[in-house]
């Protein structure tokens, strides 16, 4: 577990995630995703992602140009931007694609394969395959924080990084609709391993009723857990 004692893991290369985001999110089925932290070292195994294709997509947080929230998104590829939503929750995405295009992967869910301990103990009494099923349970089973937005996952020493597959995806990848976006949400932009009981449940954005008064309406795109 963790990096032990004078070892240096594997990881993802910069080049792998210096490619669309279409292309990335289904083949970082099976990788794992690894944070040390003073707790101890916990290591999820993604199991469902979904992709975001920055100024193009209404979804993602990208779509009108760079702030400061989401500078990250438009920098190097393989880095990790973390955002806070709905005032209670973390969500982490893997930058994808050459810097300025601001694609990038959102991590859904995955099995927690190391640290379980660690892990159920931010995430209290539950079931096993539940620790990190949802984005935000995901990056709480990790530990991962606002402070981790910016991590290099492709840097072998960072605390936060990304493993490969230790072996060939041997089921079948599914593809669908993203979860709780209100724009873009009919693309089938999320991946997942068929029949992986960690994956997390579909839920559509539910619409508000639009106000009587026109001028009342919120403006903005809501994001749902996208990036």
């Amino acid at each position: 577990m963790g990096r032990g004692r004078g070892s240096v893991p594997r990881v993802l290369g910069r080049a792998f995630f210096a490619r669309p985001a279409l292309v990335v999110a289904p083949e970082l089925l099976g990788c794992v995703i690894e944070h040390d932290s003073a707790q101890g070292s916990v290591a999820i195994r993604l199991t469902e992602v979904e992709a975001y294709q920055g100024e193009l997509d209404p979804a993602s947080h990208a779509f009108r140009g760079p702030t400061p929230r989401n500078a990250v998104m438009f920098g190097e590829p393989g880095f990790v931007y973390v955002y806070f939503t709905y005032g209670m929750h973390f969500c982490m995405n893997l930058v994808c694609a050459p810097p300025g295009t601001a694609s990038a992967v959102l991590l859904r869910a995955g099995e927690v394969v190391e640290g379980l301990d660690v892990a159920a103990g931010r995430r209290g009494d539950i079931p096993a395959r539940g620790l990190a099923r949802g984005p935000a349970r995901l990056t709480m089973a990790l530990g991962v924080g606002r402070a981790d937005n910016g991590a290099n996952a492709c840097d072998p020493a960072s605390d936060l990084r990304i493993r490969p597959r230790s072996a060939a995806v041997d089921v079948a990848i599914n593809a669908g609709p993203r979860v709780g976006v209100s724009t873009g949400e009919t693309v089938p932009w999320r991946f997942w391993l068929d029949g992986e009981p960690t994956v997390s449940s579909y839920r559509a954005h539910a619409r508000r009723r639009r106000p009587a008064n026109p001028s009342a309406s919120p403006s903005g795109h809501a994001q749902g857990f996208g990036a």
